[in-house]
């Protein structure tokens, strides 16, 4: 997929005069970059999609300086979902699954957790760095969707009420994603009335009209979108924040990684080595003297 107007972006917005904030989360060509090479089954391609897509927008909604992390582990077809994030927006994804247990799960009827994921946990990290301590939550896999997954860690951790909708799609063009999600924010000054609960049930209310279309609409921006929901209370857009794909593996992280192992563990008959990253499918083959000179460092 070609860029595409309003995609490959995190959009902050604020509902006037209400403590409820929001993120809409669109992307494309990340989707494709992201799957490029892996040749993953649709079911595989559409959850790490979505996981990219959550991933993005769980990340928006944090103050960090360094690397967000989501990651799903299940014992079920699909044992791996990945995405991390950087700061500046950079995004990058993969998938552990079983080729025939996707094949049977895909047969089945019924919610995408229980049928690709089965039992097992989502979990994000923030890591600002080695002086500064990381941030982790964990929820188990206890819902339908990813969205409902993540819906329940902040309402049992956290103690915020969100909201979430998520979902993708693909034709001969590529994939797209998106996501919307709206946060009811605590505010010590202000005591909940009948009024403040009518709100944001209203808001809840207007978000669970989206359609997917909708939101994955080419002819639609993120702020026509935002305005067609909530134009009767009001709605603040901040400025949108790009996202990219980028893998962050390069000839010297993996010689670093590979010398923190003992040679014989790494090396195939020949002496030889070869990594192949599970994000981006770039190899990097080492020879014997490669090693040689490695090791003797």
């Amino acid at each position: 997929m070609t860029n595409v107007q309003g995609f490959d972006i995190s959009q902050g917005f604020q509902i006037e005069g209400q403590d409820i904030r929001g993120r809409l989360v669109r992307i494309g060509p990340v989707v494709d970059e992201a799957l490029k090479g892996h040749d993953y089954p649709p079911e595989v391609a559409d959850m790490l999609a979505e996981t990219l897509t959550l991933g993005a927008t769980l990340a928006s909604t944090l103050k960090y300086d360094g690397l967000f992390t989501l990651q799903v582990q299940s014992d079920g077809p699909i044992s791996v979902l990945v995405a991390d994030l950087t700061t500046n927006g950079g995004v990058r994804g993969y998938a552990r699954y079983d080729a025939a247990r996707v094949a049977d799960a895909a047969k089945l009827q019924g919610a995408k957790v229980p049928r690709l994921l089965g039992n097992g946990h989502l979990a994000f990290t923030v890591d600002q760095g080695p002086d500064m301590e990381r941030y982790q939550g964990v929820v188990a896999l206890e819902g339908g969707t990813l969205a409902a997954c993540a819906q329940t860690y902040f309402r049992t951790s956290e103690q915020l009420e969100t909201i979430i909708f998520l979902g993708s799609n693909h034709d001969d063009q590529g994939y797209k994603a998106g996501a919307l999600l709206v946060q009811r924010m605590p505010n010590k000054h202000i005591t909940d009335s009948e009024e403040t609960e009518e709100n944001w049930r209203r808001i809840v209310v207007l978000l669970a009209s989206l359609k997917l279309e909708e939101l994955l609409d080419e002819d639609l921006s993120p702020e026509q979108i935002l305005f067609r929901l909530y134009h009767e209370d009001g709605v603040r857009v901040f400025e949108a924040k790009p996202l990219v794909h980028k893998c962050r593996c390069s000839l010297q992280k993996v010689a670093n990684t590979l010398k923190s192992f003992p040679r014989e563990e790494i090396t195939v008959e020949d002496g030889t080595a070869q990594v192949v990253c599970e994000f981006c499918i770039a190899t990097y083959d080492f020879t014997i003297a490669d090693l040689d000179q490695l090791y003797d460092e």
